[in-house]
């Protein structure tokens, strides 16, 4: 049997469709599982042994053509099935017209009325969250079972190697502390906060981000008055930065991918939520794991599901009333 996941969102989009494989794989041992992802995202999966290929779709440069060109080859593929994890229309056509024999996706697809199985998309409450890999295994229940899968990632000795000659075998935290959105960022002085504490305990600091990041982590560090501090942002691969977490005493992270890059290598997790809110399901799964927010969280919060490009009300609340005296050290 042969499957093909489907996330071509962001990076920890994809983490959080790992359990998947695990799943399938634990389910399905001889089975040949595909995995298609945007072209960026592709290194995350780097070395994975239960996945055979890894499909890439150009989405920036070629997206229409690469899409059509992606159906023809998801086509001759001849999959059994096809699980779909986004709920948007493009996923939804090379879901339709993939020719699997079976398809599943959420009912929340444009064109969901097209697929085998449709699942329930949802989100939970305060009181009763669902967790984003809850909604992702969902969508493989009715050929497995309803229990829990952690994501899953797997970095290579090399990459074990290049954190070790990092961290020098000195006690060392990361902070990843940047996000595509600004009202999911912990602000910039609210990190050298956060470092001027981690400072007195004795730890060096690595700054954690892709190389859009270079700038926002070098400005933070040059904030600070600490010789420790080091900008790696830019420096890493996925893998690499995951395997750097994994040894550290502690991570920091906004509501965004290097929380579940370290729920992925069971790393320990500090994870800030600012104009988000933890019931939306993107919550770390480590097994130490801490949410951070707000003591009395404003009545504007939350203001969108992926954060907004500014706060709508202009004070940003949400992140400026989050204390630094709450973070574990």
């Amino acid at each position: 049997m042969n499957f093909l996941i489907i996330q071509t969102a962001f990076i920890g989009d994809v983490v959080l469709a790992t359990p998947l494989v695990e799943k399938i794989r634990r389910f399905f041992p001889d089975a040949g599982i595909d995995f298609l992802v945007r072209k960026g995202n592709e290194k995350l999966l780097s070395g994975h042994p239960y996945i055979r290929k890894v499909l890439v779709w150009d989405k920036k440069r070629h997206k229409y053509s690469g899409l059509f060109a992606m159906i023809r080859y998801i086509r001759r593929e001849h999959y059994d099935w096809v699980i779909n994890c986004q709920r948007f229309f493009a996923s939804g056509l090379l879901t339709t017209f993939s020719g699997a024999r079976n398809t599943s996706g959420f009912d929340k697809n444009p064109l969901a009325f097209c697929f085998t199985k449709k699942t329930p998309h949802f989100f939970g409450a305060r009181q009763h969250p669902v967790h984003e890999v809850d909604r992702n295994l969902a969508l493989i229940a009715h050929l497995t079972d309803e229990t829990f899968e952690l994501p899953k990632l797997y970095f290579s000795a090399a990459d074990t190697d290049r954190a070790r000659r990092l961290a020098a075998g000195r006690k060392y935290a990361c902070i990843a502390p940047t996000s595509v959105w600004f009202t999911k960022q912990f602000p910039a002085h609210k990190w050298v906060e956060l470092i001027g504490r981690l400072q007195k305990e004795g730890y060096c600091i690595f700054l954690l981000g892709g190389k859009e990041d270079v700038q926002p982590c070098e400005a933070i560090r040059m904030a600070t008055s600490n010789p420790a501090v080091y900008n790696v942002a830019g420096q890493l691969s996925f893998l690499e930065s995951a395997a750097l977490m994994k040894e550290a005493a502690m991570n920091y992270a906004n509501d965004s991918a290097p929380i579940h890059i370290a729920s992925a290598v069971d790393a320990p997790m500090a994870a800030v939520f600012c104009s988000t809110i933890p019931a939306f399901g993107f919550t770390p799964l480590s097994s130490r794991s801490y949410v951070v927010e707000a003591r009395e969280s404003p009545a504007c919060r939350p203001c969108g599901l992926h954060g907004l490009a500014t706060c709508p009300k202009g004070h940003f609340a949400c992140a400026e009333q989050v204390r630094v005296v709450d973070f574990p050290i």
